[in-house]
């Protein structure tokens, strides 16, 4: 399937090195650019034989380390920096020696290497601050407080990714896909349909809330769009972040329910009180830290606002700028979703974490 607006031409191939190619989001930019004819170099810590099999190129090792980094980087013409940890609970160290040294590593050798264009894959949560965001656009600012590790160090990250940028010589942008899921997905979806089995999933706040989220294959494509449109005008697009979502902000209890349903659980019917959930969160993170738990706790602050708060966006800058259009909507995207785990084995008829 090819999804790009245009090739970014360099020769007859494009060389594009594609860091985390073995992730939920990585792996399926590595499958647009293979299918649209591009040359894809893979970065990643672990094996994926299957990647290898489909046309990439693999080198295996960790972006922490600097000189394995320069040497990867090497004999490409633009980087997509997806590698990174998420989520809500663990050390400062470890979320910041991936998200943010590494890609300092990464900006340090696109230089060394004279790489034209770098793509980071950010979050929309270097802006949250734990209110309600509705409808809000790239002259959103940074958040001011931080109710775990992920926003922050990737906030740090941007940053880094965006300061780097020289219109000519290195060209950056940051991408924020807000909630990436799929009919693969081993993250979001499983995660859910887990913590509703097991009755821990409680509607947080009145259930109102409306949110963005985004199919795999629009969060993939619109890091392809922004490659091609830092070939077409850097001066244009280069230099800034962008939302990206389906376009389509849904009541989030309400798609909650949608996946339960696919999924064959019973979605959640008890609920909480958002500043109920926001003090057990606080107050189990508390007690983990004192008692030195490393397993995530079954509610922070962070899990609450997002669960309770409204936050969609205004993606105009990125169908402006970058040329970002919807591949799969809602719609589509849930009917993928109910065929893909229809056909599963009748023993495991839903994905687990």
């Amino acid at each position: 399937m090819v999804v790009g607006a245009e090739y970014l031409r360099v020769g007859d191939r494009v060389r594009v090195l594609v860091t985390g190619c073995g992730g939920f989001l990585g792996s399926e930019i590595v499958r647009q650019l293979l299918d649209r004819g591009e040359e894809v170099v893979g970065v990643s810590r672990r094996a994926y034989p299957e990647l290898v099999d489909y046309g990439m190129l693999h080198r295996r090792g960790d972006l922490r380390e600097e000189s394995f980094t320069r040497t990867s980087v090497a004999d490409v013409d633009a980087v997509i920096h997806t590698a990174a940890v998420a989520g809500v609970w663990g050390p400062w160290d470890h979320f910041h020696s991936i998200n943010k040294i590494a890609t300092d590593h990464v900006i340090t050798a696109c230089r060394a290497n004279s790489v034209g264009h770098l793509v980071f894959s950010s979050s929309p949560s270097v802006t949250f601050n734990g209110q309600h965001q509705r409808g809000v656009d790239e002259r959103e600012p940074y958040a001011t407080r931080w109710l775990c590790h992920y926003p922050h160090t990737k906030a740090l990250a941007e940053k880094a990714v965006l300061a780097a940028n020289v219109t000519g010589e290195l060209n950056t942008v940051a991408l924020r896909p807000h909630l990436i899921w799929g009919e693969n997905d081993p993250h979001i979806l499983p995660r859910m349909l887990e913590r509703a089995r097991s009755g821990q999933l409680r509607i947080v706040g009145d259930g109102t809330n409306r949110v963005d989220t985004v199919h795999v294959i629009n969060a993939a494509a619109a890091h392809v769009d922004a490659l091609d449109a830092l070939s077409r005008d850097p001066s244009a697009a280069a230099g800034r972040a962008y939302f990206i979502t389906q376009d389509e902000p849904v009541n989030c209890w309400d798609w909650i329910r949608e996946i339960c349903e696919i999924g064959g659980v019973e979605p959640p019917e008890k609920r909480i009180s958002f500043r109920a959930a926001y003090a057990l969160g606080a107050g189990l993170e508390l007690a983990y830290r004192v008692t030195g738990r490393r397993s995530e706790p079954p509610m922070t602050r962070f899990v609450a606002a997002q669960l309770a708060r409204d936050h969609y966006f205004d993606i105009s800058g990125a169908k402006d700028s970058l040329g970002y259009r919807i591949r799969v909507s809602m719609l589509e995207g849930l009917d993928r979703l109910r065929n893909a785990w229809k056909s599963r084995d009748s023993s495991e008829p839903m994905p687990r974490p």
